[in-house]
């Protein structure tokens, strides 16, 4: 690990920020490359237009962002973002119930991406062994089959070409990544390929939240019930920085979401199972019209399946596995992929083998987060799917028995619960789930009543009704 070697990352993405802060532990520089031009603050940029839509950090990611970059989280909180505790600060419809507000377990960190996406930026690129190249766009890898050793680039201005040599190419370009073509250049052939697609679209709109709910209230969640048979129809309401709620709703192929705006509050009251959401933002300002996306689906590339792989190249991120956001797993489970090339990068140093271990690793750090969004959405009707994984094949009945059933006893059941929070966080493994106490509670079953009405606080209730009218 010496001050000479040096990495390229492709991408300037939340997934290429933190894997650049982490390769800048083990290379004397890192050069980021991305296609965009990069605001000056937090406001949204043209690569990412799902940004518009609600992104939930969870603290299983979070706590990995915090110990990349040390301080990010007190930005975040003193920029407006809130700190959300689970199950206590979510008063959540899941598809076996309402959810009791047991006491904090996990947490996750809301406020809008661009926000997000700014501070962990602005945090990493203090590091001076970190260089932003932004307005440019890889159009080549170089070197071979064997190894690839750097990348040919192109200027979005003048259209010069250059080539950036690097002991290390990471590849963190998302769902749009041109990685297969690149990499066909050099005689690599292309991955397998996955995909579990609910026909998921999704509808953002903004509001400022009433005076009284700005400070310490709730996410409120209305989930759809997969084993029902009809479209998954899904709304999500969250406070974010400057006083404001983003709501998301979203539904699969036969439920879609209207693009209107009067469209929009009737789906959030009456196209899901409860009308909350819808009731909360009957009243509320909107300061936004009608956002729109249907880059939802659950997509896999096995390139740690190939037969061989080049030394000197690494893909993480929506480039390896992108899933539905509904479930809000992209980010960490991206932040978890960094640590995986950490951990290799820690065992054999630029040694030869070590870039097939690390996309090994990697298909491993995403597999829970894979299996948790598809083993849902490939129950709703119209799935469309291309997958030979047995979880979601000839052992899927048996699985979603087990789902079903922990669901079920998480609403009103404590410890499972919290068994249930640290693996949805992706602040626990699968594994987790197996432990003697978990089974244990498993077998106790329900230890609460069930609830009938939304698990609101007096508070809560009463902080509403003294500011609902919030339309002057």
């Amino acid at each position: 690990m010496t001050s000479t070697r040096s990495a390229v990352v492709l991408g300037g993405g939340m997934a290429g920020i933190l894997v650049s802060s982490m390769l800048a532990r083990h290379v004397g520089s890192v050069t980021v490359i991305d296609r965009d031009e990069f605001p000056s603050g937090p406001q949204l940029r043209k690569g990412v237009p799902q940004a518009r839509h609600a992104h939930i950090l969870w603290s299983g990611g979070a706590r990995i962002v915090e110990e990349l970059l040390p301080g990010t989280t007190d930005r975040l909180l003193a920029a407006g973002a809130h700190r959300i505790g689970i199950p206590d600060g979510q008063v959540s419809f899941t598809a076996y119930g309402w959810q009791h507000r047991f006491p904090e377990a996990q947490f996750m960190i809301a406020c809008s991406r661009a926000l997000l996406d700014w501070t962990v930026r602005e945090q990493a690129l203090r590091d001076k062994r970190i260089a932003l190249v932004e307005k440019t766009e890889v159009v080549a890898l170089l070197g071979d089959a064997g190894r690839v050793t750097g990348v040919r680039v192109r200027d979005g201005e003048s259209g010069e070409e250059r080539q950036l040599p690097a002991d290390l190419v990471v590849d963190t370009t998302g769902r749009g990544s041109s990685l297969k073509r690149l990499l066909a250049e050099l005689g690599v052939p292309a991955p397998e390929e996955e995909f579990v697609d609910s026909g998921m679209v999704y509808a953002t709109r903004i509001f400022r939240a009433p005076e009284a709910a700005v400070v310490n209230f709730p996410l409120v969640s209305v989930h759809a019930d997969h084993r029902a048979g009809r479209p998954g129809c899904n709304a999500v309401l969250m406070p974010i920085e400057d006083g404001r709620w983003i709501v998301t709703v979203s539904g699969t192929r036969g439920g879609e979401p209207p693009a209107d705006d009067e469209g929009f509050v009737r789906f959030a009251r009456d196209g899901v199972r409860h009308p909350l959401v819808g009731d909360l933002i009957a009243k509320a300002r909107p300061l936004t019209s009608v956002e729109r996306s249907r880059s939802t689906v659950n997509r896999r590339l096995h390139y740690e399946r190939l037969p061989s792989w080049p030394e000197g190249l690494v893909v993480l991120g929506d480039a390896v596995a992108a899933f539905n956001p509904v479930y809000g797993h992209g980010m960490s489970a991206a932040a978890h992929s960094v640590l995986a090339l950490e951990k290799q990068l820690r065992e054999q140093p630029f040694r030869p083998g070590l870039a097939r271990a690390a996309q090994r690793a990697i298909a491993l750090a995403v597999d829970d987060a894979w299996v948790l969004a598809t083993s849902h959405d490939i129950g709703y009707p119209g799935c469309r799917t291309r997958t030979t994984d047995p979880r979601l094949t000839r052992h899927a009945g048996e699985r979603q028995r087990v789902t079903d059933l922990v669901g079920l006893t998480a609403t009103r059941n404590r410890a499972v619960n919290q068994a249930a929070v640290a693996l949805n966080t992706l602040s626990a493994s699968m594994a987790s789930m197996q432990t003697p106490e978990v089974m244990a509670a498993l077998r106790r079953g329900p230890e609460t009543p069930a609830l009938t009405e939304p698990p609101l606080h007096a508070d809560e209730v009463a902080r509403l009704a003294s500011g609902a009218d919030v339309t002057a």
